[in-house]
């Protein structure tokens, strides 16, 4: 298995902490989200990581084509890409708290973000692109990194296949979410032309992994709140892969949750009686042994990489460094 984790940059003290981090215990990658209403800002948190990183990808997960423009975003990860040779990741998506807290909306849409998405990727491999408003190139771009789209719908996930060459996948960790998400991303990769195991998949998921559960399940409410609110478990909750006798309790959620989580969208999930659900669904949350076990469950269901959220996390760095000592050794070759 293959296993990252990306975090909300609150400060340098912790940019740098996280990635001593990744490269102690030998994550396969570390993303910034890109959140300004939140933390500092993602480029210059992912320069901070890359002067300490060398072996873990280092990952935008995730801007967006709102608050920075396309060609901009190009330029930026391909200068990060200068300091981590090969290891760079773009990620795009919507927007959420990175266009909602700043007073932006988010691109509405599959068809518009994939076509971002296949901007970019033009410009980094040093090709005229006609833009909006006329032509862009950035010849001096000489290796292209990947950029991944994030995505939860049924259209975005096939967008996915059609456009990236990755994928931040938010749907969900049981069995039959792994496999309703990842068939989605087959088929627009496939009815692209794409052969469907070019496209690169990770998962996301809430961490968060302490001495004390009770603790870490606490907190957890927090970003289960934001995710299934926010964006996974938007438009049809039959879709979505919601049991129907949760739908009020969806819908009441995803009108009181927060964009800036904390300890009251955790009460709002134990108010509503989700967080058993939500937490199986999205999360991998408790002591070490409490999180190997789920690990270990979300890896015979299917799960092959995964991208941890650990944002809102009791302690973040210390979540990372305890799961980092005690449960990935169990996971990695």
């Amino acid at each position: 298995m293959e296993i990252g984790f990306f975090f909300w940059p609150y400060s340098v003290a912790m940019v740098r902490g996280m990635a001593d981090a990744a490269e102690r215990y030998g994550y396969d990658m570390i993303g910034i989200a890109d959140t300004p209403g939140n933390a500092m800002d993602p480029w210059v948190a992912a320069a901070l990581a890359a002067e300490r990183v060398r072996r873990a990808r280092i990952a935008l997960c995730v801007t967006n084509l709102e608050s920075r423009a396309p060609a901009v975003s190009a330029a930026a990860i391909a200068s990060l890409d200068l300091l981590a040779p090969g290891r760079a990741v773009l990620g795009i998506g919507a927007g959420h708290s990175g266009t909602n807290n700043i007073g932006l909306t988010r691109t509405k849409g599959s068809v518009e973000i994939a076509e971002g998405v296949a901007f970019i990727r033009g410009l980094l491999r040093g090709e005229a692109v006609m833009g909006r408003h006329g032509r862009a190139q950035m010849p001096w771009i000489t290796a292209p990194s990947p950029v991944f789209m994030a995505a939860s719908g049924p259209h975005t996930l096939r967008a996915a296949g059609r456009a990236a060459d990755g994928v931040f996948v938010n749907f969900g960790l049981l069995a039959e979410n792994l496999r309703a998400s990842e068939a989605r991303v087959q088929e627009g990769a496939a009815a692209a032309g794409r052969d469907p195991n070019v496209v690169e998949i990770w998962q996301i998921a809430g961490l968060d992994c302490t001495e004390d559960g009770a603790v870490a399940r606490r907190k957890i409410g927090a970003i289960l709140a934001f995710m299934a609110g926010g964006y996974i478990l938007s438009g049809d909750l039959a879709q979505r892969g919601v049991p129907v006798e949760l739908h009020d309790a969806v819908a009441e959620l995803r009108r009181r949750y927060s964009t800036r989580p904390g300890d009251a969208d955790a009460r709002l999930v134990e108010e509503l009686r989700l967080f058993p659900y939500l937490s199986q669904r999205f999360a991998i949350c408790g002591t070490p042994e409490e999180c190997a076990t789920q690990l270990a469950r979300a890896e015979a269901a299917g799960l092959r990489r995964v991208m941890f959220s650990v944002g809102v996390a009791a302690d973040s760095l210390r979540a990372v460094e305890l799961f980092g000592a005690t449960v990935l050794p169990r996971f990695k070759a």
